[in-house]
């Protein structure tokens, strides 16, 4: 593997564009960092456009940000480049996903490779990008993914089965020069279990029988952070990640309904032509289907804390603009909601890792896209019941 991408066509230049495209040569980005919207994939991945932003320390193919975020995981996952992590990971890369976190380079390819072998016919299709940052202090990219294919190959889900599935991925990378060094990936495995026919409860334990036997296990402390003591859940809400006054407005009321449970805030939020696109591929209209999906996560956890990680906004092509937000909900299993899987109360400890895009146009939610993973919370229900469970010697001892 060569220190840079092979395919670079361009002298490396480490920011200024010597000639700008005009818009005919530029397809549909007209010059500025593309927008993944409206644009067919050739268009996402141009052979020798000039840099049209600072992008110091890159490989020379890579025009932009959202350029090089979507070519290399093409490249990665599609054209099975897959030693293209070498160059674009660090060695001490930390990769959190909702059931494990991984530490290192080498183990980013190893799991990179099993999800091939399981999947070969997979393909991610770019859905929307999202992002802040530059090239000296960093970026931040959050990526969506729809992903679709057939379970081929015996693998990590089982025996294949041929079944096609479809499902959504969001990741979001903090990346320098070139490298990516940090990365959250929320995927929603338990679409792709359903769609393949298998049995949810058996393969939730198989995780959760893994995680165990790693030493794994769940820390209750009882409390989640909504509260302080006896007092109600905070007025307001952190803005302290938020950078402009739509990501100021977006926290806001994210704590005013999670948090405060006002969920009537939504009647001001939403457009009243609002699509959602959740977990299981569901695509729901209206501002009622919205405030119910978020009743339904909030009555399986009633006690959960809220708590976005991270924040960051661009303009769309198609009018607007779409933010992004990194979430976790921290709560325990006392209720019922919509999470059908969960079954009755246990009482469990579980943490919610998530991904949302929203798309403001006129000052209003157009467009939502939510993922998290309902697999990943029932497996931590199991990892829990699981340590409950005596070992056979301390039953003997007994």
């Amino acid at each position: 593997m060569a220190s840079q991408d092979d395919s670079a066509t361009l002298p490396k230049t480490a920011k200024a564009t010597p000639k700008r495209e005009t818009a005919r040569e530029d397809g549909p980005h007209n010059g500025q960092v593309m927008n993944v919207e409206r644009a067919d994939f050739t268009d996402l991945v141009p052979e020798g456009r000039q840099p049209v932003q600072g992008m110091e320390g890159f490989d020379p193919c890579y025009s932009d940000i959202v350029d090089y975020i979507i070519r290399c995981t093409h490249k990665i996952w599609d054209e099975r480049d897959v030693g293209l992590i070498y160059t674009h990971y660090t060695h001490n890369i930390v990769l959190y996903l909702p059931t494990m976190t991984i530490y290192n380079r080498e183990d980013v390819v190893r799991d990179t490779i099993q999800r091939l072998v399981s999947l070969p016919e997979r393909r991610g299709n770019a859905t929307h990008v999202i992002w802040n940052g530059n090239d000296q202090d960093g970026f931040y990219t959050s990526h969506l993914v729809t992903g679709s294919g057939r379970y081929t190959q015996n693998g990590h889900y089982g025996p294949a089965n041929g079944r096609p599935f479809v499902s959504r991925t969001v990741a979001d990378c903090m990346i320098h020069r070139n490298k990516i060094y940090r990365e959250w990936v929320v995927s929603d495995q338990m679409a792709i279990i359903r769609q393949l026919g298998l049995d949810v409860d058996a393969y939730a334990e198989k995780i959760a029988q893994g995680r165990l036997a790693q030493g794994f296990k769940t820390l209750d402390i009882g409390e989640t952070g909504l509260m302080l003591g006896q007092y109600p859940p905070a007025e307001e809400a952190d803005l302290s990640i938020a950078n402009t006054d739509l990501e100021r407005h977006t926290l806001t009321w994210l704590h005013e309904s999670f948090n405060r449970k006002m969920f009537g805030c939504y009647r001001d939020i939403y457009a009243p032509t609002v699509m959602w696109h959740g977990p299981l591929m569901k695509e729901l209209y209206g501002v009622a289907s919205v405030a119910h999906q978020a009743l339904a996560l909030i009555g399986a956890f009633p006690d959960a804390q809220f708590a976005p990680q991270h924040i960051c906004s661009t303009p769309c092509n198609e009018g607007g603009t779409k933010v992004a937000v990194r979430w976790v909900m921290e709560g325990h299993h006392l209720g019922f909601g919509g999470l059908e899987s969960l079954g009755d109360p246990t009482g469990k400890r579980v943490q919610v890792m998530g991904m949302s895009h929203y798309h403001y146009k006129d000052g209003k939610i157009v467009d939502e896209w939510t993922v998290y993973d309902e697999l990943a919370l029932l497996a931590q229900i199991k990892i829990a019941q699981l340590a409950d469970t005596p070992s056979a010697a301390e039953a003997l001892d007994s």
